[in-house]
């Protein structure tokens, strides 16, 4: 072993050198003596400055450290771009839309549609009223296109619409088809309807108040019901709906380009003339929607639209001459008994949770144009007035039809024609639901909520709408009972329905309705209203009578009092039903 006393790095011998002098001053003994006792080095640091001045420890033992500056940390270097670029922004959206939300809200809007079919599809049932007369309407109309046969009755003269559109489509379709599948067109009508409104709602807001519209909408009692309902209310608004997108569609491009929406919305007013209603709201919003973009320009989008509506309604009217139920229908329609309270409670309890939503949407919009999710585009928002005019012509709409009914004090189809006006409606309402929701999904539990009583609401209301009584054992004793023919003269109360699934062995013209009759009786007088058919019945001028007394109860009495000690009839059936409204039956009466 070497008795070598270990020695400090080279770099530290100047003060380890004072150490020791320091140390035989203190304790008086010789830092080499053999035994070398142990020796203790200051500890080393990387900020050791060898220059420094030592300083004394504090105490007898206490090894000296040496102090300095520790050196500045160098600065990154910045880089030359940023990690992040912001996409573009669309003006019309609340957020960022890139293909992966695109592809979302497209997958969650299937998901919506296929809950609208499916509560549509439930519902089940024979011949409506309405069906059974615009389908054999149309089979009668095909009939006088393809072989020149004549007309039964002037179907114009009374019909809500053309009756060469709808209805010969639809016969066109039940003569392949049958009734399901003219069903199933109207299924189509509004789930297309539904796809076009998710359309607008994103290019007027963004991919969240879209799918919130297209999931109110879709649950509807309306909705719901048309989208099972052979008649041409569907069609109606897949046309008012195509020609909304056109006008929001083109709002960026010339003025010009916005008469694009008007084919659908003159073929939507002549498939169905309560469509009319909502053509202002279509003339309007053309205008609104382009206010940012043109400035007062964008009323020429305006005139434009209502020039090409007005153009295209006035040749449709030149050619197809003259339609006279217009007036009978639409514009002098024949003044009801219901009473004002009634008509506002029923429209609330079918469309107010939807108009209330749109309400929310509507003040929201106008008092702020976006949510927080980008603050800085703030100021790229529309105008505070533009904003305000879009809530105003959009959930306004909603109160057209109940408004026209209040002044006609009916409430006949007012549930199918509140749908129409929700239609336009729904934007607003999806924004609201948005609104409520929050940024961030910050609230989700509140738009679950208000699509969940959507839903609940639309279905119960559905289910009691679509209720009428089931006619197939009437019409099946009928045709193998009764033997109606072409030969014989018949009574039914809404004789539409016997008539379309006995039109291959009687004609239209052989049925008499329960709602007027005029008709000379036997005795040489002229009776009219329900004399005249109790007299008829007296006579015997009917060979089959079906009657149930929920439609027109005044002729129903008047019927049975002519049946009363009649011998030239029998009861022969019984048929029992049972609707929302309670339980019933067909009666039906063969003469001797």
């Amino acid at each position: 072993m070497s008795s070598r006393q270990p020695q400090p790095p080279q770099e530290h011998q100047q003060q380890y050198q004072q150490y020791q002098e320091y140390q035989q001053e203190s304790y008086g003994q010789d830092s080499y003596a053999w035994p070398p006792q142990q020796q203790t080095y200051p500890p080393y640091y990387e900020t050791y400055d060898p220059y420094a001045e030592p300083s004394a420890p504090s105490s007898p033992g206490t090894p000296v450290r040496a102090t300095g500056p520790e050196p500045e940390p160098e600065p990154e270097p910045e880089p030359d771009d940023p990690g992040y670029t912001l996409p573009a922004v669309p003006e019309s959206s609340w957020a960022v839309d890139n293909r992966r939300g695109k592809l979302l809200g497209r997958g969650v809007l299937g998901c919506l549609l296929l809950v609208q079919a499916g509560l549509s599809l439930r519902l089940r049932g024979t011949a409506f009223q309405d069906e059974a007369l615009y389908i054999a309407s149309g089979h009668y109309e095909l009939n006088n296109l393809l072989h020149g046969t004549k007309l039964p009755v002037d179907f114009a003269g009374y019909f809500s619409g053309h009756p060469k559109l709808y209805p010969v489509l639809a016969a066109a379709v039940d003569s392949y088809f049958g009734l399901t599948g003219v069903r199933v067109l109207s299924l189509l009508f509004m789930l297309a309807a539904a796809g076009l409104l998710y359309a607008v709602t994103r290019r007027l807001f963004n991919l969240r108040a879209a799918l919130g519209a297209a999931a109110l909408f879709s649950v509807l009692q309306s909705t719901t019901v048309l989208g099972n309902f052979a008649t041409y209310d569907a069609a109606a608004i897949f046309l008012l709906a195509l020609s909304m997108y056109a006008v929001v569609r083109t709002d960026r491009m010339r003025s010009a380009a916005v008469l694009l929406a008007a084919p659908p919305a003159a073929l939507a007013f002549a498939v169905k003339y309560a469509s009319g209603l909502y053509l202002p709201t279509l003339v309007l919003l053309a205008v609104v929607t382009a206010h940012r973009h043109r400035g007062v320009k964008t009323l020429g989008r305006g005139v434009f639209l209502g020039a090409g509506i007005g153009a295209l309604l006035g040749a449709g009217y030149v050619l197809s001459g003259p339609l006279g139920g217009i007036s009978s229908t639409t514009t002098n329609r024949a003044q009801g008994a219901d009473s004002a309270m009634k008509l506002l409670e029923h429209s609330a309890e079918w469309g107010g949770l939807v108009f209330l939503a749109a309400l929310v949407g509507s003040v929201a919009y106008a008092l702020r144009g976006r949510m927080g999710e980008m603050p800085w585009i703030e100021g790229e928002t529309a105008g505070r007035v533009r904003r305000a005019g879009l809530g105003v012509v959009l959930t306004g709409t909603a109160l057209l039809a109940p408004a026209y009914q209040i002044h006609l004090h009916t409430e006949v189809s007012l549930y199918k024609h509140v749908g129409f006006g929700l239609l336009f409606a729904a934007p607003m309402a999806g924004l609201g639901m948005a609104r409520l929701v929050g940024p961030h999904f910050r609230h989700p539990q509140l738009g679950i909520m208000v699509y969940v009583l959507a839903l609940v609401f639309g279905m119960v209301q559905a289910q009691k709408a679509y209720s009428f009584p089931d006619s197939s054992p009437m019409v099946a004793y009928l045709r193998t009972v009764a033997h109606v023919d072409k030969k014989g003269f018949y009574l039914a109360e809404e004789q539409e329905v016997p008539a379309y699934y006995l039109r291959d062995v009687t004609g239209w013209n052989q049925w008499q309705n329960t709602y007027f009759m005029d008709y000379r009786g036997k005795d040489g007088k002229q009776h009219t209203g329900p004399d005249a058919f109790e007299q008829a019945v007296r006579d015997g001028r009917f060979d089959v009578i079906v009657m149930h007394g929920s439609v027109t109860p005044a002729t129903y009495e008047a019927v049975k009092k002519g049946l009363k000690g009649n011998t030239h009839y029998r009861l022969a059936a019984v048929f029992p039903f049972t609707t929302s409204s309670g339980q019933n039956a067909y009666r039906i009466w063969v003469k001797r």
